[in-house]
């Protein structure tokens, strides 16, 4: 083998090499796979110097859906979203069958309808590799020629090589939105638990503290006015007053009961009128957000009303709950003192933890004697039921 020869064979592994990488660089940096899918495809057809290529996820064994596509000098190609045929001898239907590898060096001959419109396309020779997720077939990916016979040997290698990253890619995928759902479901767990703490003190104790103040109180009336016995129970009747109502603010503080009986706007409204800071409500129609949405969105604002009103020394919090673009959007904004620092011990740590956990965010900005704006963006489906890769275009198990 002559020396241009081994120089040529060189630089298409440092081509390919290079090309690899980039992808690998993108499924580490959890590219979005509509995106990743695209460039895998772009990726490997200008590597193989190719009319196009193909990414397609089986959706039974009669058809599979392209989720990526790249085409050279926009010659025709399946679009992304099209569902096409699993039938006969096309490379698709025999990489399904045998889940390896697969070529058809010239489809001249191969009956069909998936075949019949490759040759309208121009496309006179295919070759493939598999994708696989959790062990089972995924889908595949597939590079296209106008000429027969055009792909020597070793192509299924090379094409091997990006679809393994793809696999990785929605290994990842896959990784993340168990997390996501696992998180979740923690949060809706405790939810659950605060409820029920809630009710067992409202049915509990809180019970029998107001039927033993009922109690004093007619016991008061019995005694004669002015007497020491008197004086003595109503010190005690006012005594009692206040632990129950201490232990209805802790009920509050765990889950108030109006949020899970009237919604978010009834349980905020409670919270204003018991404000000793003027606070301005704006709030879209919340009733049709999932509890675990209102539960988080409540709290968000608990924190931040008491932020404000405690430490901030604010003379005015706006608070404002929009719902669209399927997201609940919480906002408070205080004219306090600002300087306000999560690591801090301020609480608000915790809120972006769980505010995370149903897949959200929680942005604070709060300058030095600026004021706070405290602003949380939930998602109104939880993450157990997004799938992480079908932000654009959804995938599944074969």
């Amino acid at each position: 083998m002559s020396s241009d020869d081994n120089l040529t064979r060189l630089q298409a592994l440092l081509a390919e090499q290079a090309a690899l990488r980039r992808v690998a660089t993108m499924v580490a940096g959890c590219t979005p796979a509509p995106v990743l899918f695209g460039r895998v495809c772009e990726e490997l057809g200008k590597l193989l110097g190719v009319k196009s290529t193909d990414m397609i996820r089986f959706d039974d064994e009669h058809f599979a859906t392209v989720v990526g596509s790249w085409t050279g000098n926009d010659t025709p190609s399946f679009p992304v979203g099209e569902r096409i045929p699993v039938e006969g001898e096309s490379v698709t239907a025999k990489l399904y069958r045998s889940g390896r590898p697969e070529r058809v060096d010239d489809y001249d001959n191969v009956e069909g309808e998936l075949a019949e419109r490759l040759r309208e396309f121009g496309v006179h020779s295919v070759v493939g590799a598999p994708i696989y997720v959790a062990g089972r077939l995924w889908g595949a990916v597939m590079a296209t020629s106008e000429v027969a016979h055009a792909f020597p040997a070793g192509t299924e290698a090379r094409i091997s090589s990006f679809a393994e990253l793809v696999t990785a890619a929605l290994a990842n995928v896959d990784a993340r939105d168990q997390l996501a759902a696992s998180r979740a479901r923690i949060v809706e767990a405790a939810d659950a638990a605060r409820r029920r703490i809630e009710r067992d003190l409202h049915d509990g104790a809180q019970q029998r503290l107001v039927s033993l103040a009922l109690n004093l109180r007619r016991l008061e009336s019995s005694l004669e006015p002015n007497s020491a016995a008197t004086s003595d129970l109503a010190v005690a009747r006012a005594e009692l007053d206040a632990a129950l109502e201490e232990l209805r603010e802790l009920a509050r503080g765990i889950h108030p009961s109006i949020l899970t009986d009237r919604g978010l706007e009834a349980a905020l409204s409670a919270v204003v009128g018991r404000a000793t800071v003027p606070i301005e409500l704006d709030i879209d129609s919340c009733g049709n957000l999932p509890l675990a949405v209102q539960t988080t969105a409540y709290f968000v604002i608990l924190e931040a009303l008491t932020n404000a009103s405690k430490h901030a020394r604010s003379d005015r919090i706006d608070v404002r709950v929009a719902v669209g673009e399927g997201h609940a959007t919480v906002e408070v904004r205080d004219d306090g003192g600002g300087g306000v620092d999560p690591a801090r011990g301020s609480g608000l740590s915790g809120l972006a933890d769980r505010v995370s956990a149903l897949g959200g965010t929680l942005e604070i900005e709060s300058p030095v004697g600026g004021g706070t704006t405290i602003r949380a963006r939930i998602p109104i489906t939880a993450p157990g039921k997004r799938r992480a890769a079908a932000a654009d275009v959804e995938y599944a198990h074969a």
